[in-house]
C-alpha cells in the first residue's frame, strides 16, 4: 500500500524552561533482616502504582543499616536490602533498564538523625531509599514532522480479510500496572472490540496476555491475588469480558505468554493483549 506523506515545518522562537520531577520513598526493615515486612511491601506497591503515568528517566535504590554490627556485615546486609527492593520493582512491571543504581551503603551513624530515642533512630536507619526521576522534555527546535497515512485500527482489522495465523494487537487497551483492571479510557475500546468480534462468527481465536519488565521470561505478579500469573489473568479478564458481551466461548481460548515476546520499544507496549486467528470459515 502506498503511503501519502505530508511534510510540515514547525518553527518556534521561544525559550522553554523545564523542571525535573523527583519522587522519593523509604522502606523500613526489621533488625538484621532484608525480607520486606508486609506493611512496608504494601506501602511500596502503592508507591509503584503512582509511577504508571510517569515518564521515568531513572530509579535509584540505596540500602542502609543501623550502627550495630561489623562494617562488612552491614555493607552486605544493606546491599541485600537494596536487591530485595529491586526484585519487587522487577516483578511489578517496572523495567530493569530504568534502574540505574542498586547500592548498599552500609550503616548510618546515630548522629545523622535529629532524635533522642536511640532505638527509634536505629529503626529509621534500617531502610532503603528509592529516588525516581522523571524525564525532562527536550526543548522543541525547528524540525520537520512527517505525518503518515492513518493505519487501520483494531476494529477495522477484525472486520477485514483475515487468515489463520494473523495476529491483532488490541491497541489502546491499557491495564493498571500490576492489575487485571483496565484504565477507565480503555473500557470503550474493549466494548468496540467485543461488538466487532460478535459479528465475526466465522472466526476462532486465542487471546494472548503479555506483561512487561519482568526478569528473564517470567510472569509478573497479580497484586490482587498475589499470584505470579498476571499475563494469564489479563487474558482471562478479556475472555470473560468478551463472553459477557456475547462472543461465543467456543470460539475463544486464552493463554498467558508471560514476557516471552517483548516488542523492544516502550515497556508499556509489552503490557498488552492480542489475539491470534486459529480458524476462519472462508478458508
Amino acid at each position: 500500500m502506498n503511503r501519502h506523506l505530508v511534510f510540515l515545518l514547525i518553527h518556534l522562537n521561544c525559550a522553554l524552561v523545564f523542571s525535573q520531577k523527583e519522587l522519593k520513598q523509604e522502606v523500613y526493615f526489621d533488625t538484621d533482616k532484608y525480607h520486606i515486612p508486609n506493611t512496608e511491601e504494601s506501602r511500596l506497591l502503592l508507591f509503584i502504582s503512582t509511577l504508571a503515568d510517569m515518564d521515568i528517566e531513572s530509579i535509584s535504590i540505596y540500602g542502609f543499616c543501623d550502627d550495630v554490627g561489623a562494617p562488612a556485615y552491614n555493607l552486605r546486609l544493606s546491599q541485600q536490602r537494596a536487591d530485595a527492593i529491586k526484585s519487587v520493582f522487577a516483578n511489578n512491571e517496572i523495567s530493569e533498564s530504568l534502574i540505574s543504581n542498586v547500592d548498599g551503603k552500609g550503616q548510618i551513624l546515630l548522629k545523622i538523625v535529629e532524635e533522642k530515642d536511640v532505638l527509634k533512630i536505629r529503626g529509621l536507619n534500617r531502610k532503603v531509599e528509592i529516588i525516581v526521576k522523571e524525564k525532562v522534555p527536550a526543548p522543541i527546535k525547528d524540525s520537520v514532522v512527517i505525518i503518515e497515512e492513518k493505519k487501520k485500527n483494531t476494529v477495522e482489522l477484525i472486520r477485514g480479510d483475515l487468515k489463520v495465523g494473523d495476529r491483532i494487537v488490541f491497541e489502546n487497551l491499557m491495564f493498571n500496572t500490576g492489575y487485571t483492571t483496565l484504565i477507565p479510557q480503555s473500557k470503550k475500546v474493549l466494548d468496540d472490540i467485543a461488538k466487532a468480534l460478535v459479528d465475526r462468527e466465522d472466526m476462532y481465536f486465542t487471546i494472548q496476555g503479555h506483561v512487561c519488565c519482568t526478569q528473564l521470561s517470567r510472569d509478573a505478579v497479580d497484586r490482587k491475588t498475589k499470584l505470579q500469573n498476571l499475563s494469564e489473568a489479563r487474558a482471562k479478564f478479556v475472555y470473560d469480558y468478551l463472553a459477557k458481551k456475547g462472543v461465543n466461548k467456543k470460539r475463544m481460548r486464552y493463554v498467558g505468554m508471560r514476557r516471552k515476546f517483548p516488542l523492544g520499544g516502550d515497556p508499556k507496549l509489552d503490557r498488552r493483549v492480542e489475539i491470534v486467528i486459529n480458524y476462519v470459515n472462508n478458508q
